[in-house]
Parts: C-alpha cells; structure tokens; sequence
C-alpha cells in the first residue's frame, strides 16, 4: 500500500492520534465522508452555477456614475 511497511503505517496512526486526539477522529471521519459524499453527487448531478452577472443587476453599475 503506497509502499509503506505496517511498522510505517502504525507510526503515521500513532502520530494522527497524538495530534487530534481520539474523540476528534470520529468527527474527522464522518466530515471527511459527507465531504467526499457531496462532492460524488455535485459531480454526478453536472448542473454548474452560473456566476456571470445579470444585466440590470446593481453589480453592473458600481463604480459608473449615472447621467
């Protein structure tokens, strides 16, 4: 697996464990598995939003004084 030796893989938990602690994993876990979630369906569904602005829209003339 990625070419990491079991005694490699054990240090890299130790030390996972040692900086969130282990009531924060859990969390970490299920986060991580809503965002991957999400991204599967967003990437699924294809709709794009759409950011280019309205004409009319207030954003149009900022900045422009009007005559």
């Amino acid at each position: 697996m990625f070419g990491l030796s079991p005694f490699e893989i054990l240090i890299v938990a130790v030390v996972i464990v040692l900086l969130f602690g282990t009531k924060r994993l859990p969390e970490l876990g299920s986060g991580l598995g809503q965002a991957i979630s999400n991204f599967k369906k967003s990437y699924k569904e294809g709709s794009a939003i759409d950011v280019t602005p309205q004409k009319g829209s207030p954003q149009d003339s900022a900045g422009q004084d009007k005559k």
